[in-house]
């Protein structure tokens, strides 16, 4: 498996990544943790998700696979040619949700090593430190992992709130 960085963050990147820190914002609003996810595919279409682990009562139910449950229904093809941006780096199991679905670019804004210097519990339990290029580099297809990409919102929307 190859795994690719392109190393090339547009403004149109960091357009949709201020886009993702918003939908964290949302979700910490409504009492869930800050996280947000988005898709932009090929043709300009666009889905958004927040992070529901509290409203929700699943564990499971992080941005990036509440975006990716929304995601699958579209074709292969369409998802392969798709970037999703996250507020924060994917998780392993968010990972693991976005390699099953063929997403072919993933660009996050706060790295899991800079959460991890914020959060030493999320409800009572460690998180799994695992970065996602390392979960990435373990499958079978490319993936274009860009982040970290320094925004200080991505840091902002997590302050207070884990404590």
């Amino acid at each position: 498996m190859t795994l690719v960085t392109s190393g090339r963050v547009s403004e149109v990147d960091r357009h949709w990544l201020e886009r993702a820190v918003s939908l964290a914002w949302e979700a910490r609003e409504r009492g869930d943790h800050p996280f947000g996810a988005l898709l932009v595919t090929g043709g300009g279409s666009v889905l958004e998700a927040r992070n529901s682990v509290v409203t929700g009562t699943d564990p499971t139910g992080h941005a990036e696979t509440n975006l990716v449950r929304v995601a699958g229904k579209l074709d292969r093809s369409i998802l392969s040619g798709s970037a999703l941006y996250t507020s924060t780096e994917p998780c392993a199991m968010c990972a693991g949700a976005i390699y099953w679905s063929g997403i072919g670019r993933v660009v996050f804004a706060l790295s899991e090593e800079g959460l991890a210097g914020m959060v030493e519990q999320e409800e009572g339990v460690p998180p799994l430190r695992l970065p996602s290029r390392e979960v990435f580099a373990h499958g079978g297809r490319s993936i274009v992992v860009d982040g970290p990409v320094g925004l200080i919102s991505a840091t902002t929307v997590h302050e207070g709130f884990w404590g």
